[in-house]
């Protein structure tokens, strides 16, 4: 597993919504954030609960919270800020990506 310098941050918003999800699921100890291709911009984020982390794994750590990122989809994130917001349209976790060029009213689509 590598551990995060300075290429993806969580936020504590994030921590916090993300402890509170995994301790509904006693069997799950991660959040795994992916890139796939597809969405209407292009891109799309994938959320998962996850309870193994691979060895080439990008390990973000915050207030007991626990993200992975694969290598695959690094590479698309990199820079980027996993945050959580309570938006009057719904709560959701989001990317603040500063790569992406364009993205959807979804929140979880982009364009590189």
């Amino acid at each position: 597993m590598l551990s995060a310098m300075s290429t993806i941050t969580l936020s504590h918003a994030a921590a916090d919504r993300i402890k509170t999800i995994l301790a509904k699921q006693p069997d799950k100890s991660f959040l795994r954030v992916s890139v796939e291709g597809g969405g209407c911009s292009g891109f799309s984020y994938k959320f998962d609960l996850d309870d193994h982390a691979n060895a080439d794994d990008l390990v973000i750590e915050r207030d007991g919270a626990t993200v992975l990122v694969d290598q695959m989809s690094l590479e698309f994130m990199s820079g980027s800020e996993i945050d959580f917001s309570t938006a009057l349209i719904g709560a959701a976790f989001k990317i603040n990506n500063p790569n992406a060029t364009a993205g959807c009213g979804c929140g979880t689509s982009f364009s590189i």
